[in-house]
């Protein structure tokens, strides 16, 4: 009788100590998915303004250019 209630003990804290390991690691993993979560959404945030950047200075580009040849033709 007392061997069964051993072996069931033995049983129960080999399951528990699997369970806590296996939560554990299912934690570390949910917070490294997590930080490239934000880092990604971070990257598409500096995407969006590099992006604007670029139009600014497209946009830059073809008033000077635009300016430029009006000032070649009064010559």
């Amino acid at each position: 009788m007392i061997m069964i209630i051993l072996i069931s003990v033995t049983i129960v804290l080999i399951l528990t100590s699997i369970k806590i390991y296996l939560s554990n690691q299912i934690y570390y993993e949910s917070k490294k998915v997590n930080n490239m979560q934000r880092e990604v959404s971070a990257l598409k945030a500096e995407k969006a303004l590099l992006q604007q950047h670029i139009e600014a200075l497209k946009f830059k580009n073809r008033v000077t250019d635009t300016i430029f040849s009006i000032d070649n033709t009064d010559n």
